[in-house]
């Protein structure tokens, strides 16, 4: 009751950081009740706590007793899996050096133990209070297709890529796919003027095969009845077109083939992995947080023969939504 009548007298003060690739992106926000009194985002040259940035940081946390500070997990050792029983996850990852929580009776996801740790020691002069899975961000943001569609659903960073197949509401497959650790002699990438995108294989097909949240990993509660962003549906996605004229570097270039690669070969995993129910998939829904090129697009529908749906999406303001779903639950 004290807490409360006190929340209701002061604002609340959410920051939100998320690591880019050679910068990170701070966002803020001081609401009052549910009105946004003031919004400011400031991107710093570097991807640790520096003097600017702590600065920034706590000329914002001191205008309130009430201040949330939320990361995004960039953990390269994390992913979800297709069970919330413990018994059952060894089967997928090493529960043993990691945390999980379940976002479902069906389905849990998972981060490492000693990342979360680094994450917290980073940041221990200004303390985090909450750590989110960018397939918790992921999940909310297609909330409405997840529980209705059998298709793919990726949620695009600079780095990674959340990748995942969902059958109305039930997750078959999870992957966390790091391009960093993806060589282009990995991927064998070759450009269309000498050779023709290589394409899945149909005929190996089986068809008849089925936030993270961690406050100091206390008073997590289970995340189904956070709230649903934006609607999504056809008529609002962005479709990206091969007419429209952008001007791609070779390294842009490069790294949406890449983001393809990576795609495939999970699709080819969960197709042929028997621990998975490998279901045959036509559909991809892409979270955008970057800006893709349209070439992305082309090659999941040129090579993979898959309708593909891209939307964009704040990262930023994702995750200070979840963070605001959270510290309601507080």
């Amino acid at each position: 009751m004290i807490t409360n009548l006190l929340k209701s007298l002061y604002t609340k003060v959410f920051i939100n950081i998320i690591i880019e690739n050679l910068q990170t992106a701070v966002y803020i926000e001081v609401c009052s009740k549910k009105e946004v009194l003031q919004s400011v985002r400031r991107n710093f040259e570097t991807t640790t706590i520096n003097t600017k940035m702590y600065d920034f940081i706590q000329a914002y946390a001191k205008e309130s007793p009430f201040c949330y500070i939320s990361v995004l997990d960039k953990s390269p050792l994390q992913g979800a899996v297709p069970t919330c029983v413990t018994s059952e996850m060894g089967r997928y990852c090493d529960i043993n050096s990691s945390e999980y929580r379940c976002f479902s009776k069906d389905w849990a996801f998972y981060t490492s133990e000693y990342d979360l740790e680094a994450i917290k020691y980073e940041y221990r002069t200004i303390g985090v209070d909450f750590i989110f899975s960018p397939f918790v961000m992921m999940a909310n943001f297609f909330r409405d297709k997840i529980d209705t569609t059998l298709s793919m659903f990726v949620l695009v960073e600079d780095n990674y890529l959340s990748f995942t197949v969902f059958d109305n509401s039930k997750l078959l497959y999870a992957e966390y796919l790091d391009m960093k650790n993806h060589k282009d002699d990995d991927l064998h990438m070759e450009s269309p003027e000498e050779d023709e995108l290589e394409g899945i294989n149909l005929e190996e097909v089986n068809l008849e095969n089925d936030s993270m949240v961690f406050d100091d990993f206390a008073n997590i509660e289970e995340l189904d009845d956070s709230d649903v962003l934006d609607e999504f549906s056809e008529a609002n996605e962005v479709e990206q077109t091969v007419e429209k004229k952008v001007d791609i570097s070779h390294e842009g270039f490069s790294e949406d083939y890449q983001r393809f690669s990576l795609i495939q070969s999970a699709l080819n995993t969960f197709y042929k992995d028997s621990k998975y129910d490998g279901k045959f998939v036509e559909t991809i829904y892409i979270a955008d947080g970057i800006g893709v090129s349209p070439d992305l697009k082309s090659y999941l529908e040129e090579e993979m023969f898959l309708s593909v749906y891209v939307r964009k999406i704040d990262l930023c303001i994702s995750l200070c939504d979840m963070a605001k779903a959270e510290a309601d639950e507080i």
